[in-house]
């Protein structure tokens, strides 16, 4: 069982349930603050190292006694934390029956940050979701994945297998959908085809992203991650929360770019949804087809969708799609 602390409330968290039983101050990590919804609530999972994982939880909604929802765990990608998904999809997936989890990852939202430059690996960044999963959700979820954080949940697949071992570290999924996701081989590949094919593109990506241009410029914010419908006044709020959101960059991208591609799967005992955007800015459709062809599977493009699916204009067209996927699962 591990004790953490959510806002003023310290949690007992184990693999049955979430208690409350006392009262304590946590200091905030997020200069810009993210007010939950009705119904969801912010908790921390301390992880085997002493640090602390914010997550943010809401309930599903009681629908059918007869069915059984396999739990919804999200993970965000770069500059984004817990609160990307608890904005439009925790709300949707819950009210359909599911109990929703979102992480932010070490050194991004609430979470602790580790005494380092980054925040991680994708090794560390996996077994991070792994021991929230193994110690708190008690049937194998449905891992959801955005950008790298589909990367990440691309790891976490590449590690389930026959040995004993691994199956302890990391839990058995029901499913995993991967959204707008970085593909197994990562993001060089991007790079490349915008640098020969769209320049003038690739010039704005690396000026939003690696120069993190996107914080300070709305206009750019917009393009990078939104539909060009978005009004300004949310493109603010969410640029605001997406300073804040990463005090620390996910990975070391030279060291991440040389531990790929992600190690393929053979027979994989699940179902495997690859998602994309027809207007994404960042990943673009033979990155998609890319990971879908990885797994097998055919891709889903979304017309009129930009990278940040959960939060653009049109949010609930990849709602909808990643729900009618989820009630075709055995349930």
């Amino acid at each position: 069982m591990a004790v953490c602390v959510s806002g003023s409330h310290t949690i007992f968290m184990n693999r049955s349930n979430l208690k409350t039983v006392a009262v304590l101050s946590r200091e905030k990590k997020m200069g810009v603050q993210y007010d939950l919804k009705k119904g969801q609530s912010r908790n921390f999972h301390e992880l085997p190292s002493g640090l602390s994982m914010e997550v943010i939880v809401q309930k599903g909604a009681e629908i059918n006694k007869n069915v059984e929802y396999p739990p919804l765990v999200f993970v965000h990608g770069s500059y984004h934390a817990a609160w990307c998904w608890a904005e439009h999809w925790l709300p949707f997936f819950s009210s359909s029956g599911y109990d929703c989890y979102a992480v932010s990852l070490l050194g991004q939202g609430e979470s602790d940050a580790p005494g380092d430059s980054v925040a991680g690996t994708l090794q560390t960044h996996a077994r991070d979701v792994a021991d929230f999963i193994c110690r708190n959700i008690r049937s194998p979820p449905v891992l959801v994945g955005h950008s790298f954080g589909g990367l990440i949940i691309q790891y976490y697949i590449s590690n389930l297998g026959s040995d004993n071992l691994k199956e302890d570290l990391f839990p058995k999924l029901t499913g995993a959908g991967l959204v707008c996701s970085v593909p197994p081989s990562g993001n060089s590949g991007i790079v490349w085809r915008y640098i020969l094919s769209k320049p003038i593109t690739a010039f704005k990506v690396t000026r939003s992203l690696a120069a993190k241009a996107f914080q300070t410029s709305l206009p750019l914010c917009k393009e990078t991650f939104f539909s060009a419908t978005m009004e300004d006044h949310v493109v603010k709020r969410y640029q605001e929360l997406m300073k804040e959101s990463s005090r620390m960059p996910l990975f070391d991208l030279r060291k991440l770019n040389a531990s790929l591609p992600v190690p393929p799967v053979s027979n994989c005992p699940f179902e495997i949804l690859v998602l994309g955007a027809k207007d994404d800015f960042i990943v673009d459709i033979e990155g998609l087809k890319e990971t879908a062809k990885f797994y097998g599977v055919p891709p889903v493009c979304i017309e009129a969708v930009a990278h940040d699916m959960m939060l653009d204009v049109a949010w609930e067209r990849g709602a909808k799609v990643i729900l009618s996927w989820l009630n075709g699962l055995e349930k």
